[in-house]
């Protein structure tokens, strides 16, 4: 009987926990990703560099490179200077964008990039897709998955609070983004991918109901994992699809129309939560889902409505029409209703006074 299976990338260790950065050097021999010792480190702005100062015993005589931003060009920069010195591999050290940075500048240079989290705010810390800025605005790339991933929990809580929340709003949007997937698969018979699905919704559903803070590190926990698990979800499915929906398409319609308005994850919530609006609206579905998002948002100080993220109305009805614009191609519940200005207008004011605090 022959055996039917897939091969799946994942990273080969996963590590979430406190003082877990004092054994990546352990971590990078044992899994044979550095054999004689050639590593280079990528180090942002805020933790970067006192974590690389605290790895540097275990790591010997590792060369620390500075990433100020997440732009092409950086990545680039950075992969040159990687081919040049025959690295084994690449130790990313920050947040979301030196983190993209390292994991497209480790893919153009043919090693392998092991991802250490300072923060938790988005799935890009373990996934096969870099976001990064270049002269036209800002794109995805599709590169390697971090062949490894730490998380020390004594680094996250060092970081701001609001970057944590960030990571609430990201992997809350994944049930968004399920539904849209699954919105394209009845609708316009979009093949679907039911493993893949399946990552993106545990990640969410875990977090959504996990009853305690921030200030936990059982909460914590659940957060990275669930952060791993959504880009997991995204190498199963060899595309954003199942943690990026309309939800995401209002994201970078903000960012687009109106730069530096609130952070990935604070849109990715909001844009998730206005989604389950209008399936409500529109399609009759039981209001329960909404409600639930909006609670967990709220219980963690995420923005729910446009004036906590300072747009009025009329801006953020805005993005709405705009938002299909930054996804060609993309089915999700925007494309399928198709709402024009007044449209959206009239649906944002009834979705501010239902969830408006």
């Amino acid at each position: 009987m022959p055996l039917l299976t897939r091969m799946l990338s994942a990273p080969l260790s996963i590590d979430v926990r406190r003082g877990a950065i004092q054994d990546l050097g352990t971590l990078l021999a044992d899994r044979r990703i550095a054999t004689e010792g050639r590593v280079a480190v990528a180090v942002g702005p805020g933790q970067g560099d006192a974590i690389a100062e605290d790895i540097a015993p275990s790591l010997g005589s590792a060369e620390v490179f500075r990433v100020g931003g997440g732009t092409v060009d950086e990545a680039v920069a950075l992969s040159s200077k990687l081919r040049g010195g025959s690295y084994e591999a690449l130790v990313g050290i920050g947040g979301g964008k030196t983190i993209d940075v390292a994991k497209y500048a480790a893919t153009l240079a043919g090693i392998p990039m092991v991802s250490v989290a300072t923060n938790l705010s988005h799935d890009g810390i373990c996934s096969p897709v870099a976001s990064l800025e270049h002269d036209k605005g800002k794109g995805s790339f599709g590169v390697a998955l971090p062949i490894a991933m730490v998380v020390d929990l004594d680094y996250v809580r060092a970081a701001p609070a609001r970057l944590v929340r960030s990571g609430i709003g990201d992997v809350i949007s994944n049930l968004s983004a399920v539904a849209d997937w699954e919105l394209s698969h009845s609708e316009q018979g979009d093949p679907i991918d039911r493993l893949a699905l399946t990552l993106a919704r545990t990640a969410a559903e875990a977090l959504l109901y996990q009853p305690k803070s921030i200030e936990s590190d059982d909460f914590l926990t659940v957060l990275a994992e669930g952060l791993v698990l959504s880009g997991l979800s995204m190498s199963c499915a060899g595309s954003s699809r199942p943690s990026s929906g309309g939800d995401h398409e209002i994201l970078h319609a903000v960012d687009a129309l109106y730069p530096g308005t609130a952070n990935h994850g604070e849109l990715a919530g909001i844009g998730a939560l206005f989604c389950f609006f209008l399936r409500h609206q529109y399609f009759g579905e039981d209001p329960e889902r909404a409600l639930t998002v909006a609670e967990c948002l709220a219980r963690h100080e995420l923005p729910l409505v446009p004036s906590d993220i300072g747009l009025t109305e009329d801006e953020f009805a805005r993005a709405v029409v705009h938002a299909p614009e930054t996804r060609p191609g993309r089915y999700t519940i925007l494309e399928h209703l198709g709402l024009d200005e007044s449209a959206a207008l009239k649906a944002v004011g009834d979705y501010v006074n239902a969830y408006g605090r």
